[in-house]
């Protein structure tokens, strides 16, 4: 991780002599936020910084109210406490926090002290997310942080066509005219996706209970395997059980990256097994399918909340434990393979709560697209941005003719 920061910093400086070249020089930089030496070039060039944020508005509020209340410095890491001024009831254990409050490494809390000052001095924020889906903690955030708040999302939807989408974030693992071939086998709304994310951070005990849930729902399913340094040991499982024999035509096996959004917005598709990482929640809502959250590390947790509390299109597996980088075997806690089971009977099933939450995901992937469509939120607010900025440089502008007069 150090290496990947002192990466990033390393990138300032041909950064700035690449943009010293642009004709006409650009009126504004926008950023990830964790790059915070964009500070630095922006001040330089005399230009404004708007901050790209990867999380929920619903995490920005929880973290911009605890960085002011200070509440869960004084509880217990295990015992549940209630996160101030958020528009819901949430409770939280503070192990479950994100790692914006417990770093760690003293390495990484210099990079986020960092990344938080930069932070205030940025002149907005552009979110992915789109109003409709979280519309309080939207008002909320602007309330906070300024009018300077722009939801733009969600992005994913930026990719139209098949290709754009099983080529979205990386080449896929698998031929995806194979994957939807399989797919077009299947009945409509009877197929479980699970992927737990690039960091899959189950131990191999915890893969395989995944795996006997998956072939003991009865369901048909596509699994997407990354077990980083586990994956000799679960192939070596598979092999040895036969499971993918066993799963025949009813399971799909991709092993790396998978054409996740392809996969979503494919009809077969009923219900999504996820670790909540924001990119995947977004992608799910779009899908509008309901999900089966398995958080496991960073905003996850809190990701969960909005899933399942908020929003009531989801069901928790009800995992517990954070699972630091590199230290999962540390994590004891198992999801039993019963459990995820009745879990997907649960999400998949004909009783009246699993139509009406699937009714429910069905709505938002509605809303979702038309946030980005002419006349949505998400396109009103590119062109608020805009205009903005537009009104900010003719400002300056006219202030530089005024003092050369």
């Amino acid at each position: 991780m150090k290496n990947f920061h002192d990466a990033i910093d390393m990138l300032q400086e041909p950064f700035e002599q690449l943009f010293e070249l642009l004709e006409p020089c650009p009126c504004c930089i926008i950023a990830d936020k964790h790059i915070s030496w964009v500070a630095d070039t922006a001040r330089k060039f005399q230009i404004p910084r708007i901050i790209f944020d990867g999380i929920s508005c619903l995490t920005l509020l929880c973290s911009h109210n605890l960085r002011i209340s200070k509440v869960h410095e004084s509880v217990p890491d295990s015992k549940p406490f209630i996160l101030p001024g958020l528009p819901h009831r949430i409770e939280l254990t503070k192990a479950l926090l994100p790692t914006l409050f417990d770093a760690g490494s003293s390495e990484l809390q210099k990079f986020l002290n960092r990344a938080r000052a930069a932070e205030s001095e940025a002149y907005g924020v552009v979110i992915n997310s789109f109003e409709e889906l979280e519309p309080r903690y939207v008002d909320e955030i602007r309330k906070a942080k300024g009018d300077k708040v722009w939801c733009i999302g969600p992005l994913s939807l930026c990719n139209k066509d098949n290709l754009d989408k099983a080529e979205r974030g990386n080449k896929p693992a698998i031929n995806e005219n194979q994957c939807l071939m399989w797919l077009d086998e299947q009945k409509p709304g009877s197929v479980v996706y699970a992927c737990l994310g690039s960091l899959d951070r189950l131990t191999t005990p915890q893969l395989i209970e995944l795996a006997l849930g998956l072939e003991g729902s009865k369901r048909p399913f596509v699994w997407v395997i990354k077990g980083g340094g586990k994956t000799g040991e679960i192939e070596k499982w598979v092999e040895e059980n036969r499971f993918e024999e066993r799963t025949k035509g009813r399971g799909l096996l991709i092993r790396g990256w998978a054409p996740q959004v392809l996969i979503l917005s494919h009809r077969a598709v009923g219900a999504f097994l996820t670790h909540c990482g924001w990119n995947s929640t977004l992608e799910g809502v779009c899908a509008g399918v309901p999900m089966l959250t398995w958080p496991m590390f960073a905003e996850q947790f809190l990701n969960e909340k909005l899933v399942v509390q908020v929003l009531d299109i989801g069901i928790s597996v009800g995992a517990q434990g954070v699972r630091p980088l590199f230290e999962e075997d540390k994590c004891k806690e198992l999801v039993e393979r019963e459990a995820i089971k009745d879990d997907v009977e649960k999400v998949m099933g004909e009783r009246i709560h699993g139509e009406e939450r699937r009714k429910r995901a069905r709505v938002l992937g509605e809303m979702a697209k038309k946030a980005i469509e002419e006349g949505g939120s998400s396109y009103l607010n590119i062109r608020l941005l805009i205009q903005d900025v537009m009104k900010l440089v003719n400002h300056k502008d006219s202030t530089q003719k005024h003092s050369r007069s």
